[in-house]
């Protein structure tokens, strides 16, 4: 009975031996399922990077031109100035100026006048990373961030 049994786990030790070809087999598969877990992950990182950068563009340049347009001084000199933040703006995250859109709206005029408040609102298109032109029809590849900014005249700033 005793070799009997010594015969059946040499038998297993060697089938087991012979399995060889399964040898290795989880560090592969760990590398393979890692790939395919990884690169979505680093796409939505790019993705939600350029839509957060485009936010930070968008609402400082809101803000800024609402400040530059209802600031004293001539007025259109005032809204150059302002598309001139908005590209500034715009640059400083790395945007293309032809990306953003400047929408200046005013409750009163002039627009610098006393308590005149100034809306301005920046558009920025985002276009996503990595998306073909072939899929650009079927899929979004261009976001719209959308900031507002508000400021208001000098009170005691006189009309000009």
């Amino acid at each position: 009975m005793r070799r009997r049994l010594l015969r059946s786990a040499r038998a297993l030790g060697a089938r087991a031996r012979e399995g060889g070809a399964d040898r290795g087999s989880a560090a592969v598969e760990f590398v393979v399922l890692g790939a395919l877990l990884l690169v979505p992950v680093v796409y939505l990182v790019l993705c939600v990077a350029q839509l957060q950068a485009a936010a930070f563009a968008a609402e400082g340049a809101a803000r800024e031109s609402a400040r530059v347009v209802a600031a004293p001084g001539e007025e259109g000199a005032a809204r150059a100035d302002a598309e001139r933040v908005v590209a500034l703006a715009l640059a400083d995250q790395g945007f293309d100026a032809s990306q953003g859109r400047l929408d200046v709206r005013c409750s009163g005029e002039p627009c610098n006048g006393p308590e005149v408040l100034v809306r301005s609102t920046v558009t920025v298109e985002v276009k996503m990373p990595g998306v073909p032109a072939l899929l650009a029809a079927a899929v979004p590849a261009r976001v719209p961030v959308v900031a507002t900014g508000t400021a208001s005249g000098d009170r005691f700033a006189v009309a000009p």
